[in-house]
């Protein structure tokens, strides 16, 4: 894989539908001028100079009617591809000499309360209890009787809350009798009619409330059976919400519930409404204990809130999407223009229906979709659903004209015979191509050669309607979710997981004081940098050399936009969030293509501008170390070593590409090039421990990983043999190949707290597993006396102690770095005891103040023994076979660990006969 490329994947995340040629797309991206604005709702900046104007305001392309911005470059190159196709021209848009003039278009704003508890009642119980606010603290399981417009409960922080609603508690909640007890009516839900055999509930059939400890989903789930003696059907659950404090009722109290069904579902798997009431007497001392009190009245509380903000029947990925929806629309509404914001608030108003078959298509990979064949229980009527939705603007359908490139992906939802069947329409030739793309192929070209025109109108006919998700839809829901999450891997399943507990996501506070954007402008320009970026990965993907150049042309004049002031500027983890990150990730990737196609020049070129652009950023390293090779490639040593000595001078460059410049510098800074040798040349001298392993080879062919037969007698790999050396021979050592993971997962534990503490707009999603900061160096410096008091106690011997504290109360919670599964606590405790607190101390505060650049390329191998009394010693193992060398990151890391009092060693194992112990 080409360099950054991976890199690249990762801040693409899930791609876009992108129709048309990829370099029409490209060539249509208005270039981005820094600074350039475009007024939403909620912008109050003035007015920028008419020299601007013509890079801000949104003006129509006068022939397709496409809304662009940017300068006349990009609008003019826009307007000659639409002339070429030949569409007739919109008079009623405005021109580009009218752009020349156009006042900047204004919006009042006109934004809902900014209440963020109003809108998480909305969602119902079952809803997502996270609540996204910098003055409150936040509570679990607060659940809140506010309308959104109601601005008093907004505002009040969780103490006033909760003395709000001593006042307000629901009808029931106060019990002071056994009587009033059993005579309450409870009405709520039967919910996961999935897991139910019994499909169909006829109005008034008895139930009974079970609980279901083994459920593995939930701990606290409480099934539905029949209440018919001897006939034990399960009808389904109880919400979450009110099982969680049912269940504890039930279990401690041993209250018992029964009741009927008050009216049939929607449909089979629908929720099913019911009435329940307490059969079990209850004492007068349960009724006055406070535990029975505060579940009773959480009981109650839950309940009523259903009755007063219903969800309608709403599902799950619903109920998720709309709040994804209705928190990005509260926190960045001065992101979107009018016309946004409607359309996605018009989303939550749709019926049930067409917010289902949306969610379903949007989550699935399409584009197109073929309406005959889409059939989900939960949706009753799938046609008239995605009617409302073309209407409303959601969907596309297809139709007797589609564009060619439409044409082509319907065509690729159809099966092979049915492809064969419009084939014989087509070409009723003998002999033609089984291959589906070839089919594919050859339909289209019928179509484009006007042989069979009227190919889009025989698919309707044939095959029904095939519908797609529009592009005004895609691209809003798009940007929707990158601002919820923050980064292109995660989507709509990361509720799911968090839902069923498969990944447990830590407990912070978000404490925002800065917008990720600030304007609208810096928004836009981030989403056409990704999509130059996901240009750029499909085209290495396919080979398309072109595109790729056009790609880096792009991300270069991207770049050339922003000046070295203005990178500089910025706060260095907010600026992952630019428009200027994305470009060097795509230039830093055209770099490695352009070595890889030897065009050393070009390379230079870009590195130069990259190093020029960024003067504050610790991937300087790696990109100065390429420009000092390639050009020693092309034949400019001393350039070459100007720019290793340069690069030394430079704070940024650190770690492994810090003594990578050195060794450099050693090498091509001989007579007559530099007469006097460097201070920094004992650094290579330094002595590294080593021992010399031989072992009975499997394979010695180069190019392929290097394979042993061990002690045992079993097929191993260099690091397997060396780890029975040191159990055996060696001396008695225990230990795990661990690499960096068993440092990174100390590090996590043992500075949980420092990582997850409260830190202003290093949290912004609910979804992360670690700060934003963590990479950079703002993590130390703006925890520096936490962390340095926190570093103190693990020097002083408290590591142990701390390290099972962070493990038994975050266990399974998912935190960067640490892996729950790889080491188990007893192996942990080993390596902490055994290294030592000041060590420990060290090794810590190297990573808090450097993550990014010292989180890889630590020793292969932890060994471990004690020698009574609880005290022990460790080694760190450098494993080598017979054809390795050190990397320059691999030995940083060794030098740094012997100046810090740590027992390193390089284990060399070569194919020289068996180890003779």
């Amino acid at each position: 894989m080409l360099k950054g490329r991976e890199s690249l994947i990762r801040l693409i995340g899930k791609r876009r539908t992108l129709s048309g040629d990829l370099s029409v797309i490209l060539s249509a991206l208005p270039p981005l001028v820094r600074g350039e604005k475009v007024t939403a709702v909620g912008d109050e900046e003035e007015d920028v100079a008419s020299t601007s104007l013509s890079a801000s305001y949104l003006v129509h392309c006068p022939v397709c009617g496409t809304a662009m911005r940017g300068g006349d470059q990009a609008i003019n190159a826009h307007l000659d591809f639409c002339l070429v196709k030949g569409k007739k021209r919109k008079l009623t848009q405005s021109t580009l000499f009218q752009l020349k003039y156009s006042p900047k278009a204004k919006f009042e704003s006109n934004s809902p309360s900014n209440n963020t508890l109003g809108f998480v009642n909305q969602m119902g119980p079952t809803a997502v209890s996270f609540i996204k606010d910098s003055d409150c603290q936040k509570s679990e399981n607060l659940c809140v009787h506010a309308t959104y417009e109601d601005q008093s409960v907004g505002n009040l922080c969780d103490e006033k809350v909760d003395a709000l609603y001593q006042d307000k508690m629901p009808l029931g909640s106060n019990i002071t009798t056994s009587q009033e007890l059993n005579q309450l009516i409870l009405e709520t839900l039967i919910v996961g009619r999935r897991f139910s055999i019994e499909k169909e509930l006829r109005l008034g059939t008895s139930i009974i409330l079970v609980r279901d400890p083994n459920n593995i989903k939930d701990c606290n789930a409480i099934k539905v059976l029949s209440a018919d003696p001897g006939c034990g059907k399960v009808f389904g659950y109880i919400s979450r919400d009110l099982s969680k404090y049912l269940s504890p009722l039930i279990e401690k109290f041993s209250l018992s519930f029964e009741g009927c069904v008050t009216s049939a579902p929607e449909h089979i798997f629908g929720p099913v409404p019911i009435r329940i009431s307490c059969l079990s007497p209850a004492s007068s001392n349960m009724i006055d204990s406070e535990v029975f009190r505060s579940l009773w009245a959480n009981v109650v509380h839950v309940v009523e809130s259903a009755k007063t903000n219903p969800t309608s029947g709403k599902t799950k990925y619903q109920e998720n999407l709309c709040l994804l929806i209705k928190e990005v629309l509260q926190d960045n509404r001065h992101l979107f223009t009018v016309d946004e914001l409607s359309f996605l608030e018009s989303f939550l108003s749709l019926s049930n229906d067409c917010q289902r078959l949306f969610i379903r298509l949007y989550m699935r990979k399409g584009p197109w979709f073929r309406l005959s064949t889409m059939s989900y229980v939960e949706i009753l009527n799938i046609e008239e659903a995605t009617k409302e939705l073309s209407e409303r603007g959601y969907f596309r359908l297809s139709s007797a004209e589609v564009p060619l490139d439409d044409l082509k992906r319907i065509l690729n939802v159809l099966a092979i015979p049915d492809l064969r069947f419009l084939q014989n329409i087509v070409d009723k030739r003998k002999n033609l191509s089984s291959r589906k793309q070839d089919i594919i192929a050859s339909l289209v070209s019928s179509y484009e050669g006007r042989q069979c025109p009227c190919l889009p109108a025989v698919l309707i006919k044939k095959y029904g309607v095939f519908v797609t998700i529009s592009e005004t839809a895609e691209s809003l829901f798009w940007r929707a979710q990158r601002l919820f999450f923050l980064n292109g891997e995660q989507d709509l399943s990361a509720f799911l997981f968090a839902d069923l507990q498969i990944i447990k996501y830590p407990a912070y506070n978000c404490i925002t004081t800065d917008k990720i954007f600030r304007n609208r402008s810096d928004m836009l320009s981030f989403e056409e940098a990704v999509k130059v970026a996901q240009i750029m990965d499909q085209s290495i993907e396919e080979n398309d050399s072109i595109t790729v150049a056009q790609c880096i042309k792009m991300s270069e004049l991207g770049l050339s936009c922003f000046s070295e002031h203005a990178i500089q500027s910025e706060t260095t983890f907010l600026s992952l969030f630019s428009a200027s990150w994305v470009y060097s990730k795509v230039v830093l990737l055209g770099i490695s293509f352009l070595e890889k196609e030897h065009r050393y020049i070009d390379a230079i070129t870009l590195l130069r501008r990259l190093l020029s652009v960024f003067t504050c950023d610790s991937r300087r390293g790696y990109w100065t170390l390429r420009l000092s090779i390639d050009l020693e490639h092309i034949g400019r040593p001393t350039e070459s070593l100007i720019v290793a000595e340069n690069g030394l001078l430079d704070p940024w460059i650190r770690a492994g590409s810090r003594l990578a410049l050195q060794r450099r510098i050693l090498r091509l800074g001989k007579p007559p090039r530099r007469w006097k040798i460097p201070s920094f040349s004992m650094t290579f001298k330094r002595k590294l421990n080593e021992v010399h392993l031989q072992g009975r080879p499997l394979n010695c062919e180069a190019g392929m990983k290097s394979r042993f037969y061990g002690y045992d007698g079993e097929q191993c790999g260099v690091e397997e043999l060396a780890l029975q050396y040191y159990s055996s021979a060696g001396g008695q050592w225990k230990g795990v190949q661990s690499e960096s993971g068993i440092w990174l997962n100390i590090f996590g534990l043992l500075m949980w707290d420092i990582i997850f503490s409260d830190v202003p707009n290093v949290f912004c999603s609910r979804f992360q597993t670690a700060p934003l900061d963590l990479d950079t160096d703002n993590f130390y410096i703006s925890r520096k006396d936490k962390i340095e008091s926190h570093l103190q106690n693990i020097q002083a011997g408290m590591a142990e102690e701390i390290l099972i504290a962070s493990w038994q109360s975050n266990e399974g919670t998912s935190c960067k770095g640490v892996n729950w599964d790889r080491h188990s606590l007893c192996d942990l405790r080993a390596v902490v005891t055994c290294v030592g607190g000041s060590c420990l101390a060290s090794l810590c505060r190297h990573l808090a103040q450097d993550y990014g650049s010292w989180s890889s390329g630590m020793p292969d191998l932890v060994l471990w023994r004690f020698h009574g009394n609880y005290t022990g010693e460790a080694k760190l193992v450098e494993v080598k076979g017979p054809r390795d060398r050190l990397s320059e990151q691999q030995q940083a890391w060794l030098l740094f660990l012997m100046d810090c009092g740590f027992n390193t060693e390089v284990c060399r194992v070569s194919h020289e006969g068996l180890h003779n112990s």
